[in-house]
């Protein structure tokens, strides 16, 4: 069973009279970033940004609390499972939303993060929109970007999970798909070898290389699924580096991230046919894996890029 529909099952069991965690008490503070923000109540018209954390919002089962979404018509192809999750919630806008967008549909909680929707001192922040009483969540990997903070790990998305379970009251629902993801990921980890393949994330780019550092989501899921992440030693969440660091770490294995207008097919011929790049065992041996956007970005679908990652590692 995939962790959409176990989730939406889970919505069914848990509308039963059996409850497990204690209820909300607001107001709650809850910590974002290096900010606490406070909820006098559960928000009532929440929004969520890209695909991720849309997909998060759904499973947990917050549909009933969303005026909407954003950030996923306009950058990725939704899936026809999602297009049936989506249905009856309005696409705000397809990539990103203004201040006024937010403020005509009553929004009063809008999830988003650094780099997904929000830049720094861009118009979508915490900061401008607080005073306009639409309290923000930032995706906790995000905050490499506005603070100091460790490598990138799966307790990211379970921090952002318990979060919104405490913050909507419905934490048994965050803590069963947690549960759920955990015991997937560790039955991968009980069959991998001890070896460990040299493995580099290709996002995007020509000229230089578009790809996570250590405090990236990609580097927790090389290393859930046995690979050594090239660029462990980078302190930086997404970022570009030159090729000629990608030969000298001489990667055996490539991850290509699919979205957009240019294709992974379209990517993994470019980099087969880059001069700069013939010496590099991944691209001699033709070692390519291919995740999806929403398996590379951190959600509930990292399992099961963790569990590609695995195979394609250790295909023995």
């Amino acid at each position: 069973m995939n962790l959409i529909r176990f989730a939406l099952c889970l919505g069914v069991v848990l509308a039963s009279p059996l409850a497990f965690a204690e209820a909300t008490q607001y107001p709650l503070t809850i910590k974002s970033c290096n900010r606490d923000v406070t909820f006098d109540q559960a928000p009532k018209h929440a929004v969520s940004h890209d695909i991720n954390m849309t997909q998060m919002m759904l499973a947990l089962g917050l549909k009933p609390h969303m005026a909407g979404y954003s950030g996923i018509s306009g950058w990725k192809a939704v899936t026809p499972q999602m297009k049936v999750i989506l249905d009856g919630l309005p696409e705000l806008a397809s990539k990103y939303p203004s201040v006024e967008t937010l403020l005509n549909a009553n929004v009063d909680f809008f999830f988003a993060g650094w780099d997904y929707g929000m830049r720094v001192g861009g118009d979508l922040t915490p900061q401008t929109l607080t005073p306009l009483g639409i309290n923000v969540y930032e995706l906790t990997e995000s905050c490499a970007f506005v603070m100091k903070r460790p490598p990138a790990s799966m307790e990211d998305t379970y921090n952002d999970l318990r979060n919104l379970g405490r913050i909507f009251d419905v934490q048994d629902r965050a803590s069963a798909l947690i549960a759920q993801m955990q015991a997937k990921i560790a039955d991968v980890q009980n069959t991998l070898p001890t070896s460990k393949p040299r493995v580099f994330l290709y996002d995007s780019g020509e000229d230089r290389a578009m790809t996570s550092g250590k405090l990236g989501v990609p580097h927790a899921l090389i290393e859930a699924a046995g690979g050594n992440d090239i660029l462990s030693d980078i302190d930086a969440s997404w970022t570009r580096i030159n090729w000629e660091t990608v030969v000298e770490r001489n990667p055996e294995v490539i991850v290509i991230v699919d979205y957009s207008e240019v294709t992974a097919e379209q990517k993994q011929r470019f980099l087969e046919t880059n001069p700069a790049l013939q010496s590099v065992d991944a691209i001699r041996n033709k070692r390519f894996i291919v995740i999806p956007y929403v398996q590379a970005t951190p959600g509930i679908d990292n399992v099961l890029a963790i569990e590609t990652l695995a195979k394609g590692f250790h295909p023995q």
